[in-house]
């Protein structure tokens, strides 16, 4: 649909124009602005950008002290260790006052093979799911990537946005509709369906290419957000595909429904922690859970069987 070019180019491009309309906009780094593409928003606004040095786990605490004080905070590094050496920060800090951080990682997975294991990062998305009140973005090209972050930026509450470094191809439009917790279809076809996020959404596309000229009608779900996640759009293509599914098939999506229908409001199965308070009413806060709640009162079983939609 477009020139190729980096996910984390949208980034910089997204902090640029949210820098022209909101001066309540402010940005950190942890000396990684050039590869980060935060670097965009350092040249054009030098005096609302912070550079925290190779210090990662300060930067996340300044942060929250910025978002406590009425700013909307966007703090940036690579995903070990935005995710890896700062999750106490993230948990205790952020999650537990609800700031309004939005945490930008660039080179996830293993899209920096080159760079060696010290720089790849398979388990962030893992991290960031388990601690309550984070969203968590996974986008599939630049454009998408730039409306994500104007969207965390309209959203109040912490945020997580994983990017990329390597160039992707776009495969989403302008008109392409983006809303967190909401996925789109980018390929019709009822035979099999395909749910991809970030970078293995161009793979999926291509899949679903090859799987065509063998007869076989792949669609393909661009599921940007992974908290909180599109059940729905999951469901939907697990019962239009299941008509052409084994037994077996059968069986997985009746426990889906059951496991996505049976659990109660997440408000209702614990207490949410209130800011600042506790049963005694002092000051203090009260235990955050260490698994995060489900969202859209979607399982842990539901989750590893949403996956499967034809046998």
């Amino acid at each position: 649909m477009g020139t190729a070019k980096a996910i984390r180019d949208g980034y910089g491009e997204a902090l640029l124009e949210l820098g022209r309309d909101d001066r309540n906009v402010v940005v950190l780094d942890a000396d990684l602005a050039e590869s980060t593409r935060s670097s965009v928003f350092r040249d054009a606004y030098p005096d609302r950008f912070f550079n925290a040095g190779i210090a990662e786990q300060n930067m996340i605490n300044m942060a929250v002290g910025l978002a406590l004080s009425g700013k909307t905070v966007f703090a940036s590094s690579f995903a070990i260790f935005a995710t890896g050496r700062c999750w106490e920060q993230l948990r205790n800090s952020v999650a537990a006052t609800r700031a309004n951080v939005k945490v930008v990682a660039s080179h996830g997975g293993l899209t920096v093979g080159p760079d060696g294991l010290s720089h790849q990062c398979v388990e962030d998305i893992s991290l960031m799911r388990t601690i309550p009140h984070f969203a968590v973005i996974v986008p599939c090209d630049w454009l998408e990537a730039k409306k994500a972050v104007l969207a965390a930026a309209r959203m109040k509450g912490p945020v997580y946005i994983r990017t990329a470094r390597p160039k992707t191809a776009q495969v989403t439009a302008e008109e392409t509709p983006f809303a967190i917790g909401k996925s789109v279809r980018l390929r019709p076809g009822d035979d099999v369906t395909i749910i991809a996020c970030g970078v293995m959404v161009e793979a999926a596309l291509e899949a679903a290419g090859d799987l065509a000229s063998g007869g076989i009608a792949a669609g393909v779900i661009d599921m940007h957000t992974i908290k909180p996640l599109d059940a729905q759009a999951v469901m939907a293509a697990a019962i239009v595909s299941r008509s052409r599914s084994s037994p077996m098939a059968w069986a997985l999506v009746d426990l889906t429904v059951s496991a996505t229908t049976a659990r109660p409001p997440v408000d209702s199965a614990r207490p949410t922690m209130t800011r600042h308070e506790n049963r005694s009413g002092d000051s203090k806060c009260w235990p955050m859970p260490m698994v995060a709640p489900m969202n859209q009162k979607t399982s842990a079983s539901s989750i590893s069987s949403l996956h499967v939609v034809r046998l």
